[in-house]
């Protein structure tokens, strides 16, 4: 079930099936999300929980038993209830339970907020342990957006003046591998040749929001400022672009498999509360 929220300036789209931003328009009707071609990637802006990434193996241990996760978990493809709602803003609610035991054994609520100000959408995660024991998660958002025309046309801004590095990954898993992003002047131009060995993974930057700009003008801007880890991504000749802001990456080739030893974990104690959020503001 589709749920939208409005203001002034901006109506977003919301699917409760992953708490899933489907679409963002400005006030004359520019799209500014990818429309999910499966052509492409038949997605939008999927949640990542409580893994992001890839697992070695596609399993992990706790407590000494095996349990089985594919890429990015399970709350992409759950369907979320409705707690709030009104006309501007919205919270999604997902809580654990039999099905969700079976592949992570853990009892949680998380929440996912969207709230329309002005010509920005706010997007908060709340996570909350509802267990008696300490809770690792990860958590991230893979947000697409729609380019049209040329893909050579567009670039990326950072935030800061910074040489990025990104780890490569090897089956899907991190390698220790890097590579320089060609960044000259805070800006990469983008082309599909970057993207020839998969997503650029930066675990380790400064710049906490991107623009997205045609021809050198910015008319996107993410701002991720609670998120340490960064994904950028496309498909060769698809016609967006994904900035992922990340709390947690795959695992390592060289991965224990314990959950509570995988890189990039967030491990919240009983009864405490987790909140992230990023926001997605539109320039032009």
């Amino acid at each position: 079930m589709d749920v939208i929220i409005k203001n002034g300036k901006l109506t977003a789209t919301i699917d409760t099936r992953g708490a899933e931003l489907k679409s963002l328009k400005n006030s004359e009707g520019k799209e500014y999300m990818w429309d999910g071609n499966p052509e492409f990637w038949g997605k939008h802006s999927p949640v990542l929980f409580p893994i992001v990434g890839t697992l070695r193996n596609n399993s992990y241990l706790f407590e000494g038993r095996q349990y089985g996760m594919t890429r990015h978990g399970f709350a992409r493809d759950s369907m979320f209830t409705v707690k709030e709602e009104d006309e501007s803003h919205v919270v999604f609610l997902l809580s654990s339970h039999d099905d969700t035991r079976r592949v992570y054994p853990f009892d949680f609520d998380l929440e996912l907020t969207y709230i329309l100000n002005d010509n920005t959408l706010h997007i908060y995660y709340t996570v909350t342990n509802r267990g008696t024991g300490n809770m690792p998660f990860s958590i991230g958002a893979h947000p697409a957006f729609a380019l049209t025309g040329n893909f050579e046309d567009y670039s990326l801004i950072f935030e800061n003046d910074e040489k990025p590095v990104s780890t490569q990954l090897e089956n899907d898993l991190l390698s220790t591998k890097t590579v320089s992003l060609p960044v000259e002047d805070k800006t990469l131009p983008l082309s599909y040749d970057l993207f020839k060995d998969d997503a650029l993974i930066l675990k380790d930057h400064t710049s906490r929001s991107l623009e997205v700009a045609k021809n050198g003008k910015p008319f996107l801007k993410v701002a991720f400022s609670d998120f340490p880890h960064l994904g950028i991504w496309t498909k060769e000749n698809a016609p967006f672009v994904c900035i992922e802001p990340w709390q947690g990456y795959s695992d390592t080739q060289n991965a224990t498999g314990n959950l509570v030893e995988k890189e990039g974990m967030v491990n919240l104690s009983a009864a405490e509360k987790y909140r992230a959020g990023f926001s997605i503001i539109i320039l032009s």
